[in-house]
Parts: structure tokens; C-alpha cells; sequence
């Protein structure tokens, strides 16, 4: 006999000992019944120590320089018409938002333009390009608008500077 020949009559031999044995063990269908789940006791089980054992401290967030994620991610930028506290703001047109400011008019002088503009407390300063405010700056001043930077504090935003045009004149619709 070949030598692969003997391997397979091995096989075949082993595969039809064991399946008899295997065939055997399993529970007959016809009329044998399943043996019954075991029953569990309806009282909690107390360790042999007698003291039931004590829960974990409560869970606390260790930052590590990641951000906290339970906080609302939109909306984070600092909200102009809210702005610092009225006390902590800086005298005169230092004091002065962007989006509080109004222009009341422009003029043309030997160096260039000059703007008027009304601040919420209802005192009107003169501006020129370069002047600062609290939260931008003044960019240029044409005869139509005033040009302003205004400095965006807001972390997520990619933009951290913005143009606001302030009109002379509103148009009317």
C-alpha cells in the first residue's frame, strides 16, 4: 500500500469509532426530558465578612489640558452686545465696541479723512485710521463708511480678525 493511502484509511477509521461514542452522549429527543435550570436565591448574597462591600468613590473628569466635553461648543466666541462689564472699560474711544459705534459724519482735512462717531454713552469722538478701540481698530475711512477691524475672541473660529463697514448714510428700501 501507497503511504497516502494508509493516512486516509487511519482517518476513516478514527471518524467512524468516535462518531458512535459522540452520538451516544447526546440526550435522546423522543421522550427524555432537559434537566431544570438551577434556582437562585431571591436574597442578595453577603460576603462571609459580614459588611457589604463599599461602592467606588464618584467619578471625576481630570482635564489634563484637554477641553471639558460636556460644554456647548456652539456659540463659544465672546458675545459683543455682552462685552465686559461697564466698570472695567478703559476711558474715551478705548472704551468704545465695534459694533457700538455709529457715525455721525465724515470730513475731508489736510491729511486725510476724519470721522465722527457716537459712542452708547452719547459723547461723539473724532477717529482716524489707525486709532484703537476696545475690541479692534480703525482700518480706513472713506466718504462713504468707516472701515474697523474688529478682533474675534472666539477659539474655534479660524478667522480671528473681521471687516465691519459702518455706513455714513443707511440705504433706503
Amino acid at each position: 500500500m501507497k503511504p497516502g493511502m494508509t493516512l486516509l484509511m487511519v482517518a476513516t477509521l478514527s471518524t467512524a469509532i468516535s462518531l458512535p461514542a459522540s452520538a451516544r452522549s447526546t440526550p435522546q429527543r423522543d421522550g427524555g426530558q432537559t434537566p431544570a435550570p438551577p434556582v437562585t436565591p431571591a436574597t442578595p448574597v453577603v460576603p462571609a465578612g459580614g459588611a457589604p462591600p463599599v461602592p467606588p468613590p464618584n467619578f471625576t473628569y481630570d482635564l489634563d489640558g484637554r477641553r471639558d466635553p460636556f460644554l456647548n461648543l456652539v456659540n463659544r466666541g465672546t458675545d459683543v452686545k455682552q462685552g465686559p462689564p461697564a466698570g472695567a472699560r478703559p476711558e474715551g474711544l478705548a472704551g468704545v465696541l465695534v459694533d457700538e459705534v455709529v457715525v455721525r459724519g465724515i470730513v475731508q482735512s489736510r491729511g486725510g479723512w476724519v470721522a465722527m462717531v457716537g459712542s452708547p454713552s452719547g459723547r461723539t469722538y473724532s477717529i482716524r485710521p489707525g486709532d484703537r478701540l476696545m475690541d479692534g481698530g480703525v482700518r480706513a475711512i472713506t466718504p462713504q463708511a468707516v472701515v474697523l477691524m474688529q478682533q474675534i475672541n472666539d477659539p474655534l473660529s479660524l478667522e480671528k480678525q473681521r471687516e465691519v463697514r459702518k455706513y455714513l448714510r443707511q440705504e433706503v428700501k
